[in-house]
């Protein structure tokens, strides 16, 4: 729960955003924008855009655990609001916001639609790579960006408008006590917390690994497809195709 205080020195911080928390944001930012930037098979970076992907999907997992066990903000309860929503939008459409100290009404929200969208997009390309339909992944991969790009814009015009970075906050996790007169710390996490969640995450890591041994390698796409494929059909590649010939490596060897 969050501490009490009538009075606070104006210079004074708390932190609001925990470490854990503050890694697996960025870390995920950088995931996602790796899997963008790797989306079309002739980027430089083609062969990231797979293991960004399950990179994304492990962060996923990391904070939705956090989500439960984590820091007093970074509970998924203490800023899922639905019931604020409307009236946090209405004050922002006129020019006005107020200062949270945790996610606001509608970050909160923004939050957990980020979150699934995220993981749907890893779904439907993991299914994309075994025959299932690409323009699906494609299409859900850029209303992802739309949401992005709204999350962006709503929290530099909240910014602008409370006159809290909310930015360099979760950069650096801490708020202004002056902003926050009534508040001079919050509930961390203890360790017991963060070792089951990187445990759960390790799981996840290991889990995916039997899904695809490949998971966490830089793999063209194409390869990755034609691979499944191959391995759901049974059929072994031709030499010079896609690989080798094991037999004909063989046979090389012999002569």
């Amino acid at each position: 729960m969050t501490t009490q205080t009538p009075t606070a020195p104006g210079n004074a911080t708390f932190v609001v955003w925990d470490l854990p928390l503050r890694l697996s944001h960025w870390l995920l930012v950088a995931a996602i924008a790796v899997a963008f930037l790797s989306s079309e098979e002739d980027s430089a970076l083609a062969g990231w855009h797979m293991a960004a992907g399950w990179a994304a999907a492990v962060l996923i997992v990391f904070r939705l655990v956090w989500g439960v066990v984590g820091g007093e903000h970074a509970l998924f309860a203490s800023f899922v609001r639905p019931a604020h929503v409307f009236s946090h939008l209405k004050a922002l459409a006129s020019a006005r916001a107020e200062r949270t100290v945790g996610h606001n009404p509608a970050g909160g929200i923004a939050v957990l639609l980020l979150i699934a969208m995220i993981g749907a997009v890893i779904a439907t390309g993991w299914q994309a790579l075994h025959g299932g339909e690409e323009n699906l992944h494609e299409a859900i991969a850029w209303f992802l960006l739309g949401l992005v790009g709204i999350h962006v814009a709503a929290v530099v015009a909240t910014s602008l408008l409370s006159g809290e970075n909310l930015v360099r906050a979760m950069v650096t996790g801490q708020k202004q006590s002056a902003d926050h007169p009534s508040v001079l710390s919050v509930r961390r996490a203890g360790p017991l917390a963060l070792f089951f969640s990187l445990l759960v995450a390790g799981a996840a890591v290991a889990g995916i690994r039997v899904l695809d041994p490949q998971a966490f390698k830089l793999q063209a796409r194409e390869a990755a497809e034609w691979e499944n494929g191959e391995k759901e059909n049974g059929e072994v590649p031709e030499s010079g195709e896609h690989g080798t010939n094991p037999e004909g490596d063989a046979r090389g060897d012999r002569d």
